[in-house]
């Protein structure tokens, strides 16, 4: 188990040995055409005892590794670049954000209603499952909806994701924009006193399909088997809600009281269901698309939209250590977000013990840096390939911005 307080002695080991400070500035610069990109870019520190420092800003790595020695800070967030350097902004006229990335934060405690393994803060390999679907369903929508490329996601240390929208074009969007954005992909709608949640009206949206093939894959899975989401009566109960139907909900009604597992209600939902429709009895308030509501609702992503929204919203930094696990808040890929173990991230404990042993071998191998010589180097690996990522869409926008004049 970590212990919070070996944060005083391990954090300055980790700024100094482990940090990917180069790689950290080089993504936050954007190629450096914009002298002072680095500088307007707003940073917080919270430190011990929580000790919380807004409107940080350095003028380059070098500035910002004294700061990270000094203070040792036990967490690092990102906020939006400024018309003027953050330190100023009590010395300057108007101070107002000029652009940020495009963010979203999954938390998994808004998916308590939906998981029986875990509660709160608490995640295990069964329950992460909802994020995996969310990373899945979240970055084909990104990209295949709005041609947007360049997207990080990370962990963030104990029990969600963030995914940062890195391309151009999304970190210049209004706040107007963003909005529009987080409300297009906001499917689980509404709070804890209203049933349900996902309404799809009787013209399926593409994005819609696609989120529900994705969305099905796992459903019968994770939440008929592993979570068993209708096993008692107050469970399935919940589900009746998502009925409008009344004869529909009393018949189902009767049947789950003499049924044992959710898989076994859900199938009988299914037969119920299909019956009314082929039939023609299905009340005029219920959609033919119900089963896919009732996926969605178990399995959709639960989107904090406020974070998307705001401009002036502070997100946590990838490559920071969680205070209360000790996990460094690492890259993942998409595209195997089913192979991603949270509980298999590297601690800063181990991350030392890592560096001690590979250091005392007799020929230790040759990295580029101390950090790639541990169980970090997989997630640097992914942080490099997205800022090579970064690197060529800069290219081609400089290629195409070129005076034709000039060839």
């Amino acid at each position: 188990m970590f212990d919070e307080n070996d944060l005083l002695d391990l954090l300055p080991v980790y700024y100094r040995r482990f940090f990917p400070l180069e790689q950290f500035c080089l993504w936050l610069n954007y190629g450096g055409e914009v002298k002072t990109y680095l500088d307007r870019r707003e940073m917080s520190f919270t430190l011990a005892d929580d000790i919380y420092i807004r409107y940080q800003s350095f003028k380059d790595a070098e500035e910002l590794h004294k700061e990270l020695l000094k203070k040792c800070p036990h967490k690092i967030d990102i906020g939006a670049v400024y018309n003027h350097r953050p330190r100023e902004r009590a010395s300057v006229p108007v101070f107002q954000p000029q652009e940020k990335e495009l963010v979203f934060d999954i938390d998994m405690t808004d998916y308590d209603e939906v998981r029986t393994c875990c509660s709160g803060a608490d995640i295990c390999r069964k329950c992460w499952t909802f994020m995996t679907i969310a990373v899945k369903c979240m970055d084909d929508t990104l990209r295949k909806d709005f041609g947007f490329e360049q997207l990080l996601w990370v962990y963030s240390g104990r029990r969600g994701v963030h995914c940062w929208v890195c391309d151009a074009a999304a970190r210049q969007l209004s706040q107007p924009a963003r909005a529009a954005v987080a409300e297009y992909m906001q499917l689980v709608r509404g709070g804890q006193n209203q049933a349900k949640k996902v309404v799809i009206g009787e013209q399926l949206h593409p994005m819609v399909a696609r989120s529900v093939e994705t969305c099905k894959q796992y459903f019968g899975a994770v939440c008929l088997d592993q979570q068993d989401i209708f096993a008692t009566a107050e469970q399935h109960t919940t589900l009746l809600k998502l009925i409008p139907d009344d004869a529909m909900r009393k018949e189902l009604a009767a049947a789950f009281n003499k049924l044992n597992t959710s898989r076994e209600k859900w199938e009988k939902l299914k037969t119920v269901f299909k019956h009314r429709l082929d039939s023609r009895s299905l009340g005029r308030s219920t959609s033919r698309h119900l089963l896919k509501e009732i996926i969605l609702q178990y399995t959709y992503p639960r989107l904090d939209i406020e974070v998307t929204k705001g401009l002036n919203h502070l997100l946590k930094a990838p490559f920071c250590v969680h205070p209360k696990t000790g996990r460094v808040c690492v890259p993942m890929d998409a595209r195997a977000a089913d192979q991603f173990d949270p509980l298999a991230v590297p601690t800063i404990t181990q991350l030392e013990s890592e560096l001690n042993v590979a250091l005392q071998q007799e020929n230790p191998p040759k990295e580029s840096s101390e950090a790639m010589l541990t169980s970090l180097k997989p997630a640097l690996m992914i942080f490099n390939k997205f800022l090579a990522g970064l690197e060529r869409e800069r290219r081609i926008s400089t290629i195409k911005t070129e005076d034709p004049t000039d060839w």
